[in-house]
């Protein structure tokens, strides 16, 4: 070769790499110009989108319709976006409560310790926006302070010397506040084995000197009466356990969620004094005692104070008590023996607002280790959020060093009364969340241990107002004439139906000629399929298929990739977002997921039933985190344990006797027995299976009536469930004195009418024969009368004669 076409071919290779590199600084520094709708395009952070109708070059070739403001403003563009048309929304921050801070309480308003209070925020994804936020401790700031004591033996001289020290407590809290409340509670432990003893005379009197024991009682509600806090504590009764651990987790639940018992106050400071020479029981020890039902979080206090389901709900666990002191702003302080203080130190660095002391052998020095941590905590603060994760809250503050550089800290320490700190708080939305429903959020920002806090109603701009009909900018497809009909114009571009392609919906699928220019529309010479047959080939560029589902996207340069073909387990892609996401056709699975379509979890614990046994009952494999069951000479067992077998004895006979004695008060259990039953039943109206993997079972009580009962096992914590019908089929009762009574009732009854019918028809039949009578007696007098007027003519003719001869 001669060395003139050596150096032509070298110039021309030089020409091809400083064009590839300037169309690859192109497309690094420009990303919008990839985006090929509105919504796409405001979510990428500097972008702006053009919705001027027919926006192309001077030669009608078209150009991105997402590009970067300043670029559609430049003059030396050949086409320009009328600013008119040009959607590019920044953020917009509004306040709408921002009260100035208040370092006392006064004209009957309380005092304000953090500003703004409320603010609006609508935000772009990846465009943070920085608000300022000022805390400062108000003067004479109420406090509730509410000590909670381990009563157990070992703590007796510790509850003698608080009694004594209980004025002094008091008047030391007065000197940092005169709004100050006091209240007491004491705990031991669950009243069952193996935590007490549950023999007769123990469950009396478990120690020398020793009252019952008992789980939690609040002996007095917060107030202001140090004497009656002394007199409480006085009279308060030292009890006994057996193991090392103590209740103390029920109580604390019990005293920071019963808030009307216990008294807190909403604008208050609150401390929840901890006293304990013990370690502590958490989730998951109820078992020991045949309790698993888990705790529920919820107040469960007599009128008289004491914790009523001690036996039936299992301790809280950490997470649940720092949940708890989280959303009731409570300080929690640990005052422990020495011995202890390792394990509560370590318990405080995992409850937010928690911190912990040495309490001496007999609480001598409670008043001051009270005071030393109620300083610690309010001379610092720590501002902490209930942001989502598509929100990343990030802060920064000079603390106390006003001409200092800002440091990234949500914490700032060595406050003093009137100190005023200034945070920025800087809110950057990462994604919009799949649901448009969740654009909107409500964050809240508050200090740890303080019940106030700055609520940020945040919207964040994840659409286009003029891609929704019946907006500007919207037409449908009987409007579009710019779309030939064929699709809906939504922000200046084309959306053309399935049919129809092209910038202006001109190309119909059916009559064009689709062999020109496609050889870029194939990965290869070797085969003649265009975009994979999954987008349209135009200009020798695939133009992969829009989905139904907006979810759904077909992607790469021949439309070869997806992000919803890939493998399902249970009709779900990878098994669901929390197992797998779907990559160009794989699943690529998080966590323990393995498996084609990550639906295997790589643990054996998901085949262990809760309430103890063996994996898959030992009638089964864990294969994938679930049981895969056998078929022995007795039958095929299944179940989500393998626990059922149709043709082998199930679990009901071994449940029933709990059944029978926790909802019936019946059966052959002992109060005993029946409190140390594994479970707790929930009665229902109608006692039914609800999904295959639960059975019925029926039965008959003592009273002739049958009871039904369905146990099944939970889908998230396999636990045992248990239903109960709470009313019993009996069968009627047949009152055979009522029968009796009844029938000689029936046949009186009706004696009593034939008589009484039959009297007055003889009554009706003697008045008519008596009538009878005495009509016919009438007409016999006067025929009497002429008779004897007969018989005595002769008499009378011969009186007339003798009359007459004389």
């Amino acid at each position: 070769m001669e060395k003139g076409s050596v150096f032509i071919v070298l110039c021309v290779f030089l020409h091809a790499m400083v064009v590839f590199g300037q169309l690859t600084e192109k497309l690094i520094s420009n990303p919008c110009t990839s985006k090929d709708t509105c919504h796409e395009c405001i979510q990428t952070p500097t972008c702006a989108w053009c919705s001027q109708p027919n926006f192309t070059s001077p030669d009608g070739s078209p150009i991105p319709r997402c590009n970067q403001q300043n670029r559609y403003l430049d003059s030396q563009l050949q086409a320009r976006c009328d600013p008119a048309h040009i959607i590019n929304p920044s953020n917009h921050y509004e306040a709408i409560y921002d009260y100035e801070l208040s370092k006392k309480a006064h004209s009957g308003k309380e005092a304000i310790q953090i500003r703004p209070q409320r603010v609006s925020l609508q935000c772009r994804v990846k465009e943070a926006y920085d608000l300022s936020l000022w805390y400062a401790q108000a003067e004479d700031y109420p406090v509730d302070l509410y000590y909670l004591m381990d009563l157990s033996k070992s703590m007796e001289d510790d509850k003698e010397k608080l009694s004594e020290l209980a004025i002094l407590l008091a008047k030391e809290m007065e000197k940092i506040t005169s709004n100050f409340k006091l209240g007491f509670g004491s705990f031991v432990d669950k009243v069952v084995m193996p935590y007490v003893s549950t023999v007769p005379a123990k469950l009396q009197a478990p120690c020398d000197g020793c009252a019952a024991p008992y789980g939690f009682k609040n002996h007095m509600t917060l107030g202001t009466d140090s004497s009656q806090f002394a007199h409480e504590v006085r009279s308060a009764n030292i009890s006994g356990n057996l193991d090392a651990p103590e209740g103390g987790f029920d109580a604390i639940m019990q005293a920071i969620v019963c808030k009307n018992t216990i008294g807190w106050r909403d604008r208050a400071r609150r401390l929840l004094v901890f006293s304990t020479d013990a370690s502590f029981h958490f989730a998951g020890d109820g078992k020991l005692g045949g309790i698993i039902t888990p705790n529920d979080g919820q107040c469960h206090l007599d009128h008289r104070g004491a914790y009523t389901h001690s036996l039936l709900l299992d301790y809280p666990s950490v997470s649940q008590i720092n949940q708890k002191v989280k959303e009731n702003s409570i300080n929690i302080i640990f005052a422990v023996t020495d011995q202890q203080r390792y394990v509560y130190d370590k318990l405080s660095e995992t409850v937010e607002g928690a911190s912990s002391g040495t309490l001496s052998q007999d609480s001598s020095n409670v008043v001051e280790l009270i005071k030393d941590q109620y300083n610690q905590i309010t001379s610092s603060v720590e501002m902490k959020d209930n942001a989502t994760s598509n929100v990343q809250i990030t802060y920064f503050s000079r603390c106390l060093d006003e001409g200092g550089p800002l440091k990234q800290t949500n914490r700032c320490d060595g406050l003093k009364v009137g100190t005023k700190v200034q945070f920025t708080v800087r809110i950057e939305v990462l994604s919009c969340p799949p649901n448009p429903r969740d654009w909107m959020q409500y964050i809240q920002i508050y200090p740890v241990g303080i019940n106030e806090s700055l609520i940020v109603e945040l919207k964040m701009i994840c659409d286009c107002d003029c891609e929704k009909p019946g907006n500007p900018g919207y037409k449908p497809p009987s409007l579009a004439t710019e779309c030939n009909h064929h699709g809906s114009l939504q922000c200046g571009k084309c959306v053309c139906d399935d049919s129809h392609f092209g910038r202006f919906c001109e190309c119909d699928l059916n009559t064009d000629d689709f062999y020109d220019n496609q050889s870029g529309c194939r990965p290869g010479n070797s085969t003649d399929i265009l975009c994979s047959n999954r987008g349209n080939c135009v200009c020798g560029v695939c133009e992969c298929f829009k989905r139904p589902n907006q979810d759904e996207v077909i992607s790469g340069p021949y439309c070869e990739c997806d992000n919803f073909s890939c493998d399902r387990h249970n009709g779900l892609l990878c098994s669901g977002p929390e197992h797998g996401e779907c990559l160009c056709g794989e699943c690529k699975c998080k966590g323990n997921w393995i498996g084609p379509a990550c639906g295997c979890l790589n643990t054996t614990d998901s085949c262990y039933p809760r309430d103890g046994g063996e994996m898959c009952s030992g009638k089964g494999e864990c294969i994938c985190g679930a049981c895969e069951c056998i078929e022995t000479e007795v039958g095929r067992y299944s179940g989500k344990f393998c626990q059922e077998c149709p043709t082998c004895p199930g679990r009901c006979e071994e449940l029933k006797p709990c059944v029978q004695c926790k909802t019936f008060k019946s059966g052959e259990l002992s109060e005993e027995e029946c409190d140390a039953c594994p479970f707790v039943p929930v009665e229902v109206d109608v006692a039914q299976e609800e999904n295959p993997d639960e059975r019925l079972c029926t039965f008959t009580d003592v009273d002739e009536c049958r009871f039904y009962f369905v146990y099944g096992y939970s889908d998230d914590t396999n636990e045992l469930i248990v239903r109960v019908q709470r009313t019993k089929d009996c069968p009627p009762v047949i009152d055979i004195l009522g029968i009796v009574l009844g029938v000689i009732g029936a046949i009186v009854a009706l004696g009593v009418a034939v008589l009484l019918l039959w009297k007055i028809l003889t009554t009706i039949h003697d008045r008519r024969e008596f009538a009878k009578f005495e009509k016919e007696r009438m007409l016999a007098k006067w025929d009497t009368v002429s008779f004897l007027q007969l018989l005595s003519l002769p008499s009378i003719l011969h009186s007339s004669y003798l009359t007459h001869a004389l």
